[in-house]
């Protein structure tokens, strides 16, 4: 059954939608634009965390400030977490945007902000990655793509788009602030700003496919296994999980 979207609230249109595709596609990102390393120094007296658990949920604004998923953020609680964080204030508008309305959309998923706020810092360090930054509508620019994937240190992935997503017609590369390959883009592309436009270079469009992919891919991401399951589909590196781990648990320490 395809997921036809995320439920419009407080007269908010929320248009979320998939691709006619229901398979979830392998790899979704790739460390496809620099070696990754922990966002934060881990503590010696604690053990690493094997996931990150969901922190508390966002708050949902009284009135929506504007349209799409950013727009039903509270903003005193983008405001206070934003600035607990450091996770800049546009970008965590997506993350808690997407888990208010995924938690309306499929509920039994469980997808975290925190989680959702790791991966973006991952991938692109929240759309800033290169000197690239997010503008008020959530568009990233200048656009960020990641290496050609002709094998060797990555995986071998022949164009799939002919160049239309990633600008490349002999390789496939990864996409966005959330580094989103063509081929799932292709199948989870959405339009969760509101503008009437689906564009991978869209921190809410990018950040919703990612959660419609994660919440496929797993069903549950609020336990233990259905995190790793997730976040394996995501990126299969075991030392991926490591650092979405550290990170998304410390964004929920963060955020008490």
């Amino acid at each position: 059954m395809v997921e036809r979207g995320m439920p419009a609230r407080r007269h908010t249109r929320i248009l979320i939608g998939v691709g006619a595709a229901v398979v979830v596609v392998g790899f979704v990102a790739f460390f496809a634009l620099s070696p990754l390393s922990p966002a934060f120094e881990a503590e010696d007296s604690l053990p690493a965390p094997t996931w990150a658990s969901p922190a508390a949920a966002p708050v949902e604004a009284a009135t929506p400030t504007g349209t799409g998923v950013a727009g039903i953020v509270d903003p005193a609680w983008l405001d206070e977490t934003a600035e607990s964080t450091g996770i800049p204030e546009r970008a965590l508008a997506a993350y808690a945007g997407v888990a208010i309305a995924k938690a309306v959309q499929m509920p039994t998923c469980g997808l975290s902000w925190n989680t959702l706020a790791a991966i973006g810092f991952a991938e692109s360090r929240h759309g800033t990655h290169d000197g690239s930054s997010v503008g008020p509508d959530g568009t990233v620019t200048p656009g960020i793509f990641g290496i050609a994937l002709e094998g060797g240190a990555t995986a071998l992935i022949p164009d799939s788009d002919a160049g239309a997503v990633d600008g490349d017609a002999e390789y496939d590369r990864a996409v966005g602030p959330m580094q989103l390959i063509p081929q799932t883009w292709r199948n989870w592309h959405v339009d969760a700003s509101g503008d009437g436009l689906e564009d991978p270079q869209n921190i809410d469009d990018a950040v919703a496919a990612s959660g419609n992919y994660l919440c496929r891919a797993s069903g549950d991401m609020a336990s233990e296994t259905g995190w790793q399951a997730g976040i394996a589909a995501y990126n299969s590196d075991p030392d991926y999980a490591v650092i979405i781990a550290e990170t998304g648990s410390r964004y929920r320490s963060q955020a008490q």
